[in-house]
């Protein structure tokens, strides 16, 4: 058998993943057939069974086709802020790669994925963000010694809610304000904002329970 030419194997696969996340945008893993990508991406199912052997693994490519060179920047921008970063450079670094980066393609993706908690846990999480998370929670502790490990758990949580809930809304957020959004203003008022929630007084957790 002749090998197809380097260059087209990678058009190839990069076709397959496009049709694909266009496809788990709209549709979501279950309501996309491998049809639908065929079609789209104009190949085979062979193509397919070539390059990702099946759907499953198909869908883990999708994902860490966007996300992996978000997290490689994350990690990046960490290092160059050294061992005792600011808040705002620990901020900075978790969101700015998705603003920076060209990850919008994958917003209605992230959507469909967030909309499954347990697929979002699966594919996403356990895969791709346990280590992230990990590394920004000392991140965080480096730069605010005095804040308890549960409660830096849950700012990173709030943290990534409202970078994702932003990033989800990016289209419509023009509409919605009744101005032109610039990107770059935009990422400094949450990194801000994101900041000033990092330093808010620790409340206790009973203190709703006593009033």
């Amino acid at each position: 058998m002749i090998s197809a030419p380097q260059g087209t194997q990678s058009g190839t696969k990069t076709r397959i993943l496009n049709a694909a996340e266009k496809f788990f945008g709209e549709k979501g893993f279950d309501g996309t057939s491998l049809r639908d990508i065929t079609t789209e991406a104009q190949v085979n199912l062979a193509a397919v069974n070539y390059h990702f052997q099946s759907k499953e693994t198909l869908m883990d490519a999708v994902i860490e086709r966007r996300i992996a060179p978000v997290n490689q920047r994350r990690m990046e921008m960490l290092d160059a802020a050294g061992p005792s970063p600011t808040v705002e450079q620990v901020v900075e670094a978790f969101v700015s790669p998705l603003f920076v980066m060209d990850v919008l393609p994958a917003v209605p993706l992230i959507g469909r994925v967030l909309s499954n908690p347990s697929q979002f846990f699966e594919r996403v999480y356990k895969k791709h963000l346990i280590q992230v998370v990990l590394r920004f929670s000392d991140a965080i502790a480096a730069s605010l010694p005095g804040l308890p490990r549960e409660e830096r758990f849950w700012r990173l949580h709030f943290m990534a809610g409202s970078m994702t809930h932003v990033l989800a809304l990016s289209g419509v957020l023009p509409l919605m304000s009744g101005q032109p959004v610039q990107r770059g203003a935009v990422l400094r008022q949450l990194v801000t904002f994101l900041s000033a929630g990092l330093r808010a007084p620790v409340l206790s957790p009973f203190s709703e329970d006593k009033k």
